[in-house]
């Protein structure tokens, strides 16, 4: 299967695994296909899944009081999505998590992981080396939202996500940055001009 064998050279990227370890691993995953606009995960229910993005694409974002949505994240192929601190504590989510694509995930639910953890306990170094980049990614992110221009996060958001940016609305890459839709025509428009 295309999708399992995904992940499983997604894994082997990082650690070895035998045909036995392989085959007790495919066991605990859950396989699911999620359709464009429907949510992996809402804000205030319980986050149950870390998802592997077989295909597709997805955008992890809170909505505040006021009901305005700010974008957090965006994830494609070969990429994990869920609301982590949910997931960690079992407690409310503070993040939804929307497909804005037909999209195909492979899934672990908490338990499921924990058993993979006493049972192949090089998975859980695995998952500890995928968690640290996460929150290594999110903390660069912190600070280019402090430090950087408008301009230099647009550019930022280019080079993280290069094939992104034609997938998804451009209100929603406005969003992420934190800026109007209409400050990112300008600020595009600047860019074709000083090319």
């Amino acid at each position: 299967m295309k999708s399992v064998n995904q992940l499983l050279n997604y894994i082997n990227k990082y650690i070895s695994l035998t045909e036995e370890e392989e085959s007790f691993l495919l066991s605990k995953v859950n396989h699911r296909k999620y359709l464009k606009g429907q949510y992996i995960v809402q804000q205030g229910d319980i986050c149950k899944h870390e998802c592997f993005i077989i295909s597709g694409c997805t955008k992890t974002f809170y909505v505040d009081d006021s009901g305005q949505e700010h974008i957090a994240m965006f994830a494609i192929e070969d990429w994990w999505t869920s609301d982590m601190g949910s997931f960690i504590t079992q407690t409310p989510a503070d993040f939804n998590v929307q497909c804005l694509e037909n999209t195909e995930l492979i899934q672990f639910s908490y338990d499921d992981k924990e058993d993979l953890y006493i049972k192949i306990p090089k998975l859980e170094r695995f998952f500890r080396k995928i968690i640290e980049k996460a929150l290594a990614a999110s903390q660069k992110r912190i600070i280019k939202n402090f430090s950087l221009t408008a301009k230099e996060r647009y550019l930022n958001f280019k080079e993280l996500y290069p094939t992104v940016e034609q997938r998804i609305p451009q209100y929603m890459v406005a969003s992420y940055l934190g800026i109007t839709k209409e400050f990112l025509s300008k600020i595009k428009s600047q860019l074709i001009l000083e090319q």
